[in-house]
């Protein structure tokens, strides 16, 4: 199975999902979307196929988002994936791409219905414990 995380390693959510991704047994391909940003097809097809709207995928903490004026409703979804394209950081993280489908994993945990052979249990980084049961 393949799996992709559109990883920030700076983000504690991301890191937690990679290490649950990788707790399960799994070796996925980690893409850092801010040195390596996803094409815009990419993008489309990742919003696409998580079911959420383009705006719904907008970061705006620590991101130029209100610099921006991203707030404004009157800017449509072919502006706002520009506005993705030419900020990256503007993408919420992390995004994980599998058989099973792709999702926003905010929180982390959502991974776990991502993956074939989930953990039952998982320790955060702040030491909070997740439990999964299929």
């Amino acid at each position: 199975m393949t799996i992709t995380i559109y990883h920030n390693p700076e983000c504690g959510t991301s890191r937690n999902a990679l290490a649950m991704i990788r707790a399960s047994g799994e070796t996925p391909v980690v893409i850092e979307y801010l040195k390596n940003p996803p094409t815009r097809e990419k993008l489309e097809f990742l919003i696409d196929a998580m079911g959420m709207s383009v705006r719904d995928l907008l970061r705006q903490k620590g991101t130029p988002y209100h610099e921006l004026c991203l707030d404004q409703f009157s800017w449509g979804d072919e502006e706002l994936v520009d506005f993705m394209m030419a900020h990256p950081i503007l993408i919420n993280r992390p995004i994980v791409e599998t058989p099973k489908g792709t999702k926003l994993c905010r929180p982390s945990e959502l991974v776990l219905d991502l993956l074939d052979n989930p953990v039952a249990s998982f320790t955060k980084e702040d030491g909070e414990v997740i439990t999964h049961s299929r």
